[in-house]
């Protein structure tokens, strides 16, 4: 009804936050801060199901992979970061089940990463994100097009298990 066309503007604020412990949250932790304002404001009720759903499952192409393993300095802690800059990550002590993760909000379908590679690794990745542009303008290829060219990984199509929210109840919230 009314509340799938409402538009909300939402200001919060962390009281007393740690910078360090901030900086190291996942996507997903940082969305489930916001979970006890939208259960006490919306008198959100919902739950989680796994359904079966398009995935795009990451695989490492026959010449693959086109990335070299971190060094120990890389290892996830003091030196792994990630530089995502309008088409170009640059990672550092990334395992391939962190890329899958960071592919899934990139091309907004669940990536499971099929490679089987355990370590961290060192890469770099440039692609255009204009989906609907001239090819002979853009200086990046899409992302389909640079995993294969310049990580030696691909991404496929298939069906698979996806953690789904299904809304059992929200409703308008007050004025404040």
């Amino acid at each position: 009804g009314p509340i799938d066309s409402a538009r909300f503007d939402v200001i919060a604020k962390i009281v007393d936050p740690d910078p360090a412990v901030m900086k190291k949250l996942t996507n997903k932790q940082r969305q489930a801060m916001l979970l006890p304002f939208l259960i006490e404001r919306f008198q959100l009720k919902a739950h989680t199901e796994i359904k079966i759903l398009p995935v795009y499952e990451l695989f490492v192409i026959p010449n693959g992979p086109r990335f070299k393993q971190s060094s120990k300095d890389s290892q996830q802690g003091e030196g792994w970061g990630i530089r995502d800059n309008h088409g170009t990550i640059t990672a550092h002590g990334f395992s391939m089940t962190s890329l899958a993760g960071l592919l899934t909000d990139i091309v907004h379908r669940t990536v499971i990463d099929k490679t089987g590679l355990t370590g961290n690794y060192d890469l770099t990745l440039k692609w255009s994100q204009d989906v609907g542009s001239d090819s002979t303008t853009d200086t990046f290829p899409s992302i389909f097009t640079a995993l294969p060219e310049q990580l030696g990984l691909k991404l496929k199509p298939a069906k698979g298990p996806v953690e789904t929210l299904v809304v059992d109840h929200i409703a308008m919230p007050s004025e404040n």
